[in-house]
């Protein structure tokens, strides 16, 4: 009776997150991802003034429920004296599940606004890009979508962040699939900082610089991040001040 109790007490102290993100406004289920905003919002430097080299790594909000879970990420691209960006991604309804297309790559994600996890410029970005391209090009599962506990599109952003070296980014705690590792239970933490163990995307923990310290149980992370102080919550992500954007040039 006591381990059943525990067992009720640890999911529903999983639970209380998403629970909270529905109850209240954080997530919204109202509107058709036909008529989700999916304007540009200014985050991304406009290739027209901005000749040199740029990667940019982005998280939002994923549509409708799945935002009380989880966020969705994504990696944009511009060459140098390029026109346009490119951003890559995996998108749950396309297959091949991996889509690397042309476009603003600071859209909101369905009615979600996006922000930086990551900001790269110049020739640290220009060595950055071809790297980028041969791991996505290589990307082991470009058929296989599974939303929880992966792989999915927050697995593919981070092994493809592991593939290459000089692209460091910690990603949000509620990346739900990041912690689902393609290649053995020990890798480096996405952020380049420390090191994670995980097993099947279920259970794991994560320990490093950037993220702190992250357990992973049933693909939901609880963990605390000391430098700056910040909780990390199943479904909320992070209490406290935000993640320093990583990379050789600070937006802010």
């Amino acid at each position: 009776m006591k381990g059943l109790l525990g067992a009720s007490a640890a999911v529903a102290l999983l639970l209380a997150g998403p629970v909270w993100m529905l109850a209240g406004d954080g997530v919204d289920l109202d509107t058709h991802w036909s008529d989700a905003d999916r304007r540009p919002t200014g985050l991304a430097p406009p290739p027209s003034v901005t000749p040199e080299a740029v990667v940019q790594v982005y998280a939002a909000r994923a549509y409708d429920w799945r935002g009380a879970f989880a966020e969705h990420t994504w990696i944009a691209t511009k060459a140098a004296g390029a026109e346009r960006y490119r951003r890559h991604q995996v998108l749950s309804w396309r297959r091949p599940a991996v889509v690397s297309q042309w476009g603003p790559p600071d859209r909101a994600w369905y009615g979600n606004p996006p922000h930086l996890l990551a900001d790269y410029r110049g020739a640290v970005a220009a060595e950055l890009i071809p790297r980028i391209e041969a791991a996505v090009a290589r990307y082991p599962h470009p058929d296989r979508y599974r939303a929880w506990p992966g792989p999915n599109s927050n697995t593919f952003i981070a092994w493809i962040i592991r593939q290459v070296p000089g692209l460091d980014v910690a990603l949000p705690a509620n990346a739900l699939g990041k912690d689902y590792l393609l290649e053995g239970m020990l890798a480096d933490a996405p952020s380049g900082s420390g090191y994670q163990l995980a097993l099947g995307g279920l259970v794991g923990v994560l320990l490093a610089r950037e993220e702190g310290l992250e357990i992973n149980v049933l693909g939901l992370t609880l963990g605390i991040d000391l430098s700056p102080l910040a909780l990390k919550l199943p479904g909320i992500g992070r209490l406290g001040p935000a993640e320093p954007v990583q990379g050789n040039r600070n937006p802010g």
